[in-house]
Order: C-alpha cells, then structure tokens, then sequence
C-alpha cells in the first residue's frame, strides 16, 4: 500500500519533459517510461514499476497513474487524461512539464526569500539558549525568566521544540484544509495580499487547464471537469452550464451566472469565443496571473520576513533589557548592602 505523499514536483517535471521528447521521436510509450522508472529516486521506483505494468496491460497513460495511488497530483492525472483523450500526449506532457517547472522556480523563489528572517530567528533563540546555559555559572538569573544552567537550557529546549512541534502539526491540518476547500481557504482569501495572491495562482492554474483542453478540442462539459478538478477553488456544477449553454448562452455567460470567476477570465473567455482562439487568450491570461501570483507571495514573503525581524529586534531589546536590570538589582543591592 502506497502512501498518500506525492511525488517532488521537480521530478515529475523532468520526466514529464523526456517523455514528451520521446513520444515526438517516435519512441514507444511503455518503452520510454521503462527508461523513466531508473531515472527517478529509488524511492519512487516501485511506485513507477505500477504504472508500466498498467500500461503494459494497454491502459492509458492517465488510468496508468491510478495504480500509483496519489503519487502525481490531480493536475497532472487531469491534464494527461486529456492528452490521452484527444491523442495529444506528446503536446500535452510537454505543456504540463513547463508549467510545473514554473510552480518549481516560484516555490524556490519564494524559499529564497524566507531563509534570512529564519537565520535571522534561529540565532536569536541559540542566543538566548547560551546565555540560559550562562546564568547557570552567575549568582542570580540574568534574563530573570526562572531558567538557568544546563537544566533551564533543556527546559528552554523542550519549549522550543514543542511549539515547533505544534506549529508543524497545525500547518499540516491548514493545508489539508485548504485542499478541502475548507474554512482556512475561506480565511486566507480575505487576507490582504496573500489573499489576492492565493485567488490569482488558482485562476492560473484554471486557465491553463482551460487552454489546453479548448486547444486540444474538448467540449465545454469535459473542460469545465478538468478544470475544476485542478482548481477546487473554481469548480462549477458542470451540469448546470451545460444546461445554459443548450438554452443559447455563450460560455461567458453560463459561467458569469456562476458568481465564481473573476471578471478578467469572463472578458477572456468571451473575446476567445468571439475570434476562435479560447485557447491562446486563456494561456497568455493564465501567464499574467502566474506573475501577480508570483509578485504577491514574494510580496508576502517579504512582509513576514519584516515581522520575524521586528520579532527578533524586540527579543534582543527584551534581553538586554532584562540583563541590565538585572545587573542594577545586583548593583543596587550592593549598594544598600554597604
């Protein structure tokens, strides 16, 4: 029984891109992911040896990934099922590919911009963590938290650890929440930046989805599924649309009376129905929003590495606050003592 983590998206990129080449040279699908499987980490492989058995039996290469349990994420089940849907696997896989390598560099970006604050927090805690091992060897508790020597600095330890602990824990129950579409998802999105950000790579994502089914010629019903299926966030009663759309409507309209979509994917989809090129409107708009997603998270990563610093800035004030006066108690004392 596989586990429900899924492969690094970086990995699945890579082999997405090789087997796209291959497939355009000629190269036989179960042969090309034969070659894929002692390309990926060791780990990974059993999961792969599944999938080329499913082809082996001549399943398609999205009902393939099945077998792999939740190795490749519901973007790219859905985007492959749509290559293998309207024969266009090589394209397909090629388009997916880049657009995880996007997801991949934006990620790291936004990796990149986090490890100064945490540095800058993680020697702030090692510094008050020395100087509770210190007031072990002082006559009185120069921080005059009640933790000293080595018993303090397991105790500080302990405490640290376990917020850590819970931090992590509650951060696993956000994202699995907001996967859910539940109440985090509903929050995060009325947060100033964050919020616009998060709403802005889901209409990406959609967008992109959308492009490449309308380019591949899928219907609208079948369009709306994939897209949905990648974007949780605007996913639509597809029956209802489709509903709208016998009755006259354009898809524009059908989806306005939806009340889910921002008004620019409305525009676009309207303008690509107009002049035959749904597919290209969507992509170029799915590129736009990956950039305002792109310039709000670093944004947001920015304005919390301001707060760990404005944290850490008030930690090193409170400790040499709390160090001096605990030397004016001392002197003081002395003082009195004479």
């Amino acid at each position: 029984m596989f586990t429900r983590r899924e492969m690094p998206r970086a990995v699945v990129a890579d082999m997405l891109g090789r087997l796209a080449v291959a497939l355009t040279a000629g190269i036989d699908l179960r042969r090309a992911w034969q070659m894929e499987i002692a390309r990926v980490p060791s780990a990974w492989r059993p999961r792969m040896e599944s999938v080329a058995k499913a082809l082996a039996q001549g399943s398609p290469l999205a009902e393939a990934f099945e077998a792999a349990g939740s190795t490749f994420s519901p973007l790219v089940r859905g985007m492959v099922a749509v290559g293998d849907r309207t024969g266009h696997e090589a394209e397909t896989l090629r388009e997916l590919s880049s657009l995880l390598h996007r997801g991949v560099r934006t990620t790291r970006e936004l990796r990149r911009s986090l490890v100064g604050p945490a540095f800058q927090l993680t020697v702030a805690l090692a510094v008050v963590g020395f100087l509770i091992f210190m007031a072990g060897m002082m006559s009185h508790d120069i921080l005059r938290i009640g933790l000293r020597g080595v018993r303090g600095l397991i105790t500080y330890l302990a405490i640290v650890a376990g917020v850590a602990a819970v931090g992590w824990l509650l951060l696993g129950q956000a994202v699995a929440n907001w996967q859910r579409h539940g109440v985090v998802r509903l929050v995060v999105d009325r947060i100033p930046v964050i919020g616009s950000a998060s709403r802005a790579a889901e209409a990406a994502v959609w967008c992109r989805a959308a492009s490449l089914a309308s380019g591949t010629g899928l219907d609208a019903g079948r369009l709306l599924k994939l897209a949905s299926s990648v974007a949780p966030g605007l996913a639509v009663d597809t029956i209802a649309v489709e509903d709208r759309l016998r009755a006259g409507a354009t898809l524009a309209e059908a989806l306005d009376q939806t009340r889910r979509f921002p008004l620019r994917v409305l525009e676009v989809i309207a303008v690509g129905e107009a002049t035959g090129n749904t597919s290209e409107v969507l992509d170029r708009l799915a590129g736009q929003f990956d950039d305002e997603a792109r310039e709000g998270f670093e944004a947001a990563a920015r304005g919390a590495g301001f707060l760990v610093w404005a944290a850490v800035a008030g930690l090193i004030t409170l400790i040499v606050f709390r160090i001096f006066s605990s030397y004016l108690g001392a002197i003081q004392d002395a003082a009195g003592g004479r």
